[in-house]
């Protein structure tokens, strides 16, 4: 499989994303994203297959495919949706005012033609064509309902003119209206969809700034102003005050106050000094520093949390099957319901060709396909826009549907519930010196990702290496290895040292061939925000239970000062993964944790949520990542899902209610086509205006 991705113009609905989906699957395509609001399309090449025919097929429906390396096309300000509707209303205004004002020359046919005329050219431009389109792929869409409906107005209107001369066949003002009226509900609609999508907009211009580059000559730095994306890794720059940094880095000289809440969604400006990672487009409060680039283009954080956002924006949920699968039936099932309300009202109802036909049109113009298909993906990109503003990466819009119905969450200890910013307490040693201790100690736990073992390779570096071979990390025990002499040296829990051990106070244990020979402490901080972080999930309903590698007297002390009553301890990885699918069997369980010991507990929990300072295995099997590695954005994780599940709910329940209702009311005659063209406008841009919604609503207690 190969995975490709490109940007594709002029979806101006729903329904468009839909037709390319639908023959991006009937070609063979995997994995095929489409998103209206974004025109981003992604899916997966299988092995053989001619990816240039794929995407020339869909030009060929009318788009315009664009791929990464190639430019958009010059948008022409004539070919906009809002220049199409100011002139179409400039002809149908005077159309329309025949009907309250008794001035004979508006009531000429002749002089009606005239004013309908470009307004019927210019909409079968645009819903003419892309209904001729979806009908040669076998995929109609709602402009097959628009371009039906208008055509037979206008139709019957000019037969009535040239034949009849009889002002009850004219209905220009019919054909008139419904297309300058889908032509603003269209504008509308996609003006509010932007709204949705504005979140990654706002990221994405943070990409592109200018930086100061220094260059060193003959021992003199020089300093060039450049174009961000023409910075290399290894490059370094110099950032001032009120300056973006350019790219991601590590501070090497300097010091400042960053504002990272772009990306992390803290308020508090973040100080930095040398050997701080920086991270590119956050703004340099106060300051001044020199940067050494470290990575650049699609590397750094902010391109990673775009994509990951884009995708999650492009997965669907399990509610919007139900909706497309609806709204592939839809248009087929609308023209029925139209002939049959026109043959009705004509054979049985006895009424006039006119009148059957109007009541006809009616159901056409009236019924929407497209608010099925913007109900879910609005809601969810509004959702995970504003997440990814508060620092909260979710993994996809199922996500977000999961959240709701989670009833506990399990919290690791170490890193997690506590700063994992461990500092080191008092140590012992016996039949080694205390160099040699710190060696032993340094070689074994420099093999390792466990906070701890990060935070005594920081401390004790500088002591050198002792000589050790097959070194290896046994997950939730410790390390183990053995030197040149023959000896076997352990390294870990108070279960690793067994029967070594009487005393289970310590956090570490050293043992030679199987003896105690040294121990040691060390101090880790609570969380200052977990005391209140969990009291909030109890509020909410949420279970909050330990479960941790750590003895039971320290998770038990831990569980007392966070207000956690459920604790599992000495847990070792695999009875982690076990615990958690027991849990799993009572009730939907999401799990947070930072450790690779903790990656496959997170990956089998309903929802996996890591903390940004976890190690990179743990980020890549969570659905969810705290990027201000913070737990107070737990609970607005967790309240951002229930509302964006409840946006979406909302939206498909308007969409299904507004059609059910709307149908049948133009088919009992209850509604003329230009009322209906009105109302169905309206109907996409009330579900758009509701998502938006979203983003200022409250969602936590």
């Amino acid at each position: 499989m190969t995975p490709i991705s490109c940007k594709v113009e002029g979806m101006h609905c729903t329904n468009c994303a839909l037709s390319v989906s639908k023959y991006l699957e009937k070609k063979g395509m995997q994995e095929v994203n489409v998103s209206f609001a974004t025109e981003e399309v992604s899916f997966n090449l299988p092995a053989g297959g001619d990816s240039a025919a794929v995407l020339e097929g869909i030009n060929q429906m009318g788009f315009r495919v664009v791929l990464p390396d190639q430019a958009p096309a010059r948008v022409s300000p004539y070919s906009t949706l809002s220049f199409k509707f100011i002139c179409c209303l400039i002809f149908t205004l005077p159309l329309m005012l025949h009907m309250w004002v008794n001035w004979p020359w508006l009531h000429n046919p002749w002089v009606q033609l005239a004013l309908t005329l470009p307004v019927y050219i210019t909409g079968m431009l645009h819903f003419g064509k892309s209904a001729i389109r979806s009908l040669m792929n076998r995929m109609a869409n709602m402009d097959v309902l628009v371009t039906l409906g208008a055509t037979a107005a206008f139709v019957y209107s000019f037969v009535g003119t040239i034949i009849y001369q009889d002002h009850s066949y004219l209905f220009y003002e019919t054909t008139a209206a419904i297309l300058t009226l889908v032509f603003l509900g269209n504008w509308l609609e996609e003006r509010s969809v932007k709204q949705t999508t504005s979140a990654i907009t706002d990221l994405a211009k943070m990409q592109i700034t200018t930086a100061r580059l220094i260059h060193t000559e003959n021992g003199h730095e020089h300093i060039h102003e450049v174009d961000n994306r023409t910075l290399k890794t290894g490059d370094c720059v110099l950032v001032n005050t009120g300056d973006k940094i350019p790219m991601d880095g590590t501070v090497y000289w300097g010091n400042a106050l960053v504002d990272e809440s772009m990306i992390t969604g803290e308020s508090e400006p973040v100080a930095k000094k040398e050997k701080d990672k920086v991270i590119g487009g956050t703004m340099l409060e106060d300051g001044s520093v020199k940067v050494f680039i470290t990575a650049t283009g699609k590397d750094t954080v902010l391109s990673y949390i775009i994509e990951l956002v884009k995708q999650a924006q492009n997965d669907k949920p399990p509610m919007q099957k139900l909706a497309d699968r609806i709204s592939a039936i839809f248009v087929p099932l609308v023209l029925s319901i139209a002939l049959l309300t026109f043959l009705g009202w004509y054979f049985v109802g006895h009424t006039t060709f006119g009148t059957a036909m109007m009541r006809s049109i009616a159901v056409l113009v009236i019924a929407c396909p497209c608010a099925m298909g913007l109900a879910t993906p609005a809601a969810v990109m509004v959702g995970l826009g504003r997440a990814a503003k508060n620092g909260i990466l979710i993994k996809g819009g199922h996500t977000l549907e999961l959240f709701k119905d989670i009833r506990q969450i399990v919290f690791d200890k170490t890193g997690t519930l506590t700063t994992g910013k461990l500092q080191m307490g008092q140590y012992h040693y016996e039949q080694l010196t205390e160099s040699e201790f710190k060696q032993v100690v340094y070689s074994l736990e420099k093999y390792s990702s466990h906070p701890i073992a990060r935070s005594i390779v920081n401390l004790w570096k500088s002591a050198g290496e002792y000589p050790l071979q097959q070194v290896r990390e046994h997950k939730g025990l410790g390390m183990r290895a053995s030197d040149k002499a023959g000896n076997e040296w352990q390294l870990g829990s108070f279960k690793m040292a067994g029967n070594a051990a009487t005393d289970d106070s310590h956090q570490l244990y050293l043992l030679k061939n199987g003896l105690l020979i040294g121990w040691i402490d060390f101090i880790d901080e609570i969380r200052p925000e977990a005391p209140t972080v969990v009291a909030e999930l109890v509020k909410m309903g949420i279970k909050p239970i330990l479960l941790s590698g750590d003895t039971q007297r320290k998770c038990r002390e831990l569980a007392a000062q966070v207000g956690i009553t459920e604790i599992y301890a000495e847990q070792s990885p695999a009875q982690k993964l076990q615990q958690i699918t027991t849990l799993m069997e009572t009730a939907p369980t999401a799990m947070v944790g930072d450790g690779i010991n903790d990656a496959p507990a997170l990956s089998k929990a309903t929802i996996g949520i890591s903390l940004s300072d976890a190690t990179q295995v743990a980020m890549q099997s969570a659905n969810v990542v705290l990027l201000n590695n913070h737990l107070g954005a737990l609970p607005l994780a967790l309240g951002l899902g229930k509302h964006t599940y409840l946006t979406i709910k909302q939206n498909l329940f308007w969409a299904f209610i507004y059609n059910i209702i709307a149908i049948p009311f133009a088919a009992l005659g209850f509604l003329n086509p230009i009322m209906g063209a009105g109302v169905m406008g309206l109907s996409d841009v009330i579900l758009a205006v509701n998502s938006v919604r979203l983003r200022y609503k409250r969602v936590t207690n």
